[in-house]
């Protein structure tokens, strides 16, 4: 089993990734470069963010992938913002259609959506929550949408708040974390990379149905995992 990733970012993803996949798959061992993996591999590309990853790098990736001949996956992972999950695989897809982007026959293609983004799913964690933050803002964050008691991926951003819903919820995240003494930023995501924050992600989905798209990765590595002990 090995397995090619192409994520957006080049900084909470790339750190994020790999520490959870060595918990949610131990058997899946890192390669430092994409003609090196040999069985139960997987190598991790940068798409240098949206549209670099589609512009710049999908299309060699793909070379690189078919190429080596020994890819079982080629998954992208990327940040829906503004989109739908649909719309974004949509997106992906006709792009490649468009481009003449070919995978080879013996590699499975997966895209996982983070719905809106990584940090998204990080507010799921309910034990970072505080009921009565000192922050200002955090306490209009909490007004305008309860991250505890509502799913994360339905929210959307204050009325006022002037950049993307990403940021938005990278901001509340940050505030939350903060409150709990926590220092977060894409550059040093700490925390959120360990594995007693995921398995609260983990048990936040099986409790409550929410953070779909962050389900959809757990299914995943469940299911690669269960081929590769077999």
């Amino acid at each position: 089993m090995n397995i090619y990733f192409l994520v957006e970012g080049k900084r909470t993803e790339m750190k994020v990734y790999p520490k959870w996949l060595s918990y949610l798959v131990p058997e899946l061992q890192r390669s430092t470069s994409f003609d090196t993996v040999v069985k139960n591999n997987y190598f991790m590309f940068s798409g240098n963010g949206f549209p670099s990853l589609l512009d710049n790098h999908l299309r060699n990736c793909v070379i690189d992938i078919n190429n080596a001949g020994n890819y079982d996956y080629f998954v992208i992972c990327l940040d829906a913002d503004e989109q739908s999950v649909e719309d974004c695989r949509q997106e992906i897809l006709e792009f490649m259609k468009k481009e003449n982007i070919n995978l080879n026959s013996k590699t499975k293609f997966k895209i996982i959506v983070q719905n809106k983004c990584l940090e998204t799913w990080f507010l799921a964690n309910p034990k970072i929550f505080k009921k009565n933050p000192n922050s200002n803002f955090l306490k209009e964050c909490i007004e305008f949408y309860n991250v505890k008691k509502d799913d994360p991926e339905l929210m959307g951003k204050l009325p006022d708040f002037e950049s993307s819903t990403s940021v938005f919820h990278s901001s509340y995240l940050q505030e939350l974390l903060a409150e709990r003494n926590v220092n977060y930023s894409k550059k040093n995501p700490q925390s959120v990379a360990e594995e007693y924050f995921l398995r609260e992600l983990i048990l936040r989905n099986q409790k409550t149905n929410h953070i779909q798209s962050f389900q959809n990765f757990i299914q995943f590595c469940q299911e690669i995992r269960i081929k590769i002990v077999q």
